[in-house]
């Protein structure tokens, strides 16, 4: 039952469900889910370790940078489940469509002023 609850638990905050559902659309770093979200990036960094651990969402390493995306779900059919149906529920609310329209003009570069 532990590996159920961890999942159900990860999802518990919105913000949390918010960064699956950019996660869906492309693998971002902290830095570009902070913007989107305009949390600090210590509260992203928590809220991405507690997905990581409900194995929800992997990282990655990408030169200075490390990405997180949308996880396999291989070692939780639990998590993989969650990670299957998140893709069709929550895509007509507000919030969500919300961030969709600023997803494209979140840039790495522009945010530590680089472009």
């Amino acid at each position: 039952m532990k590996p159920f609850i961890k999942v159900m638990k990860s999802l518990s905050d919105p913000n949390r469900v918010k960064m699956m559902k950019m996660l869906q659309s492309k693998p971002m770093c902290v830095c570009e889910i902070q913007e989107s979200l305009g949390i600090a990036q210590s509260t992203a960094s928590k809220h991405l370790k507690l997905l990581e651990d409900a194995g929800l969402v992997r990282s990655f390493k990408d030169g200075l940078f490390v990405n997180y995306s949308i996880a396999d779900g291989g070692d939780s059919p639990y998590a993989a489940g969650m990670i299957e149906r998140l893709k069709d529920w929550l895509n007509d609310d507000e919030q969500v469509k919300q961030l969709n329209t600023i997803l494209p003009g979140i840039d790495r570069g522009k945010i530590l002023g680089r472009k």
